[in-house]
């Protein structure tokens, strides 16, 4: 299907799809209870780092393998190199990872919405602790529930991804993005009028040596992977709609800050609600779920507070969840000569039907011996093959591919294209030739359990 290839509508339009796609339950779901298990102040700073040294040097070589060869994540590396180059595994790898998250992170975005609903009748009204957490327990136990709204997901980010890029992916992520960073910041500045609001930036800003190990960084670095959404193929589709005349260098640094300012903004507006009530910062996964609710019920205008949190939890998951579709379905789209919707019910009947399993992990409703066999429940296993193998399975090749088997002519073609800072390639190039396959490397290995780095540094 040979058609002139779409384009963002501006510069803001990418830059509000890209941020909305970085910033999402990445942001309000994983980064705080992965700071307040790590010790917070250290852990921030690792994370900075992690973003500065790995995430965007990725991210700009993601970009201009996306915008040099105007195709998908799979299309990228057989126009950059040739058509049957094995380097295409890895663009198959993005695109195996964004169709495998998708189908669970649609579970867990419409637990979100099932909290936005709940927030609205007030379920947690004079509800102890223990309540509020055995709501949660009931509805993830619910496998027909969870189904539900996993469905109804499903359908929303389908509908705005059929609408294409400028119509569909760029309009509703502009307007979805824009709320999220209006409803953060009323509740940043109503976080800030709480007791524990200093006990938080204590927690966040203070470097605590005791409570960081290596493993820390490691998991500063995994999730500098998320909250950026490299190694998905995400970025290489989005950069395909860029103009070449467009500085890439410019666009992902404003990315990255982004991702950074509102990581920061998330922690000082969850951790002085939890701090106000003495509840442990490394309350784990639950924290959003399970502590949250009944923190928000303490609080005065608590239905507002709660539905205004929640709200934000769906923006974001479907900030993030547009992308995933639009992988899987754009390279459908190329590689099998179908229409844009045609593509789109595929992907998103794969991604609902691989994830009815996931809707009912937790309830055993299907494959009930999953969890004995295999140590842990459906989701979380596609999960955990998705974070420590394919993603960054995936970046390493990239990496590789952008450092040592792409021509370097082109890569400084890409590279400069656009901007005033094309002296920098040599440090780019540095990075992404040692800097990036390295320290990922070190990932797989310490979360693959193959070798455990805190013996060396304990």
């Amino acid at each position: 299907m040979n058609q002139v290839r779409e384009h963002w509508g501006s510069k803001v339009g990418f830059l509000f799809a890209a941020i909305g796609s970085a910033i999402g339950l990445g942001i309000l779901w994983k980064f705080p209870y992965t700071v307040g298990q790590n010790g917070g102040g250290l852990f921030l700073i690792a994370y900075f780092v992690c973003l500065v040294i790995v995430g965007l040097p990725l991210l700009i070589g993601e970009l201009i393998l996306g915008r040099g060869s105007e195709r998908a994540a799979v299309g990228a590396f057989m126009t950059l190199h040739k058509e049957s180059t094995p380097w295409k595994l890895a663009g198959w790898l993005g695109v195996l990872a964004s169709f495998l998250i998708m189908s669970f992170y649609s579970v867990i975005a419409g637990w979100g919405m099932s909290y936005v609903l709940m927030s609205l009748t007030g379920f947690y009204q004079g509800l102890s602790r223990d309540e509020v957490s055995r709501a949660f327990s009931a509805l993830s136990h619910s496998g027909g529930i969870s189904l539900f709204w996993h469905l109804v997901f499903t359908v929303v980010t389908m509908g705005i991804v059929f609408a294409g890029v400028r119509k569909g992916i760029e309009f509703w992520t502009k307007l979805m993005t824009r709320v999220f960073l209006v409803l953060m910041v009323c509740l940043f500045l109503f976080s800030v009028t709480l007791p524990g609001f200093g006990d938080a930036c204590d927690f966040l800003f203070s470097l605590n040596v005791e409570k960081f190990q290596f493993s820390s960084a490691i998991e500063a670095l995994g999730l500098a992977f998320w909250t950026l959404s490299i190694g998905q193929g995400i970025m290489i589709s989005y950069g395909s709609y860029m103009r070449h005349q467009e500085d890439v260098l410019q666009l992902a640094g404003i990315v990255a800050f982004s991702v950074v300012v509102v990581a920061v903004l998330a922690g000082l507006t969850i951790f002085p609600i939890v701090f106000s009530f003495d509840v442990p910062p490394n309350s784990g996964a639950g924290l959003v779920f399970q502590t949250l609710p009944y923190l928000f019920a303490q609080l005065p205008g608590s239905l507002v507070i709660s539905t205004i949190f929640f709200a934000l939890f769906v923006f974001t998951a479907l900030t993030s969840a547009i992308p995933l579709i639009e992988v899987v379905a754009t390279n459908i789209m190329e590689l099998h000569n179908i229409s844009r919707k045609q593509a789109v019910l595929l992907t998103g009947a794969g991604t609902f039907i691989l994830g009815i399993p996931s809707a009912f992990a937790y309830s055993g409703g299907i494959f009930p011996e999953w969890q004995e066999i295999y140590g842990m429940n459906f989701l979380d296993t596609v999960n955990t093959l998705v974070s420590i193998w394919i993603i960054p399975i995936g970046g390493v090749l990239t990496s590789l591919f952008l450092g040592w088997r792409l021509d370097k002519a082109i890569a400084f073609k890409e590279f400069s294209s656009g901007t005033r800072f094309g002296a920098l390639f040599s440090v780019w190039y540095f990075f992404i030739r040692y800097v990036v396959p390295l320290t990922i490397l070190v990932i797989i290995i310490q979360k693959s359990g193959l070798f455990n780095f805190d013996r060396i540094f304990s």
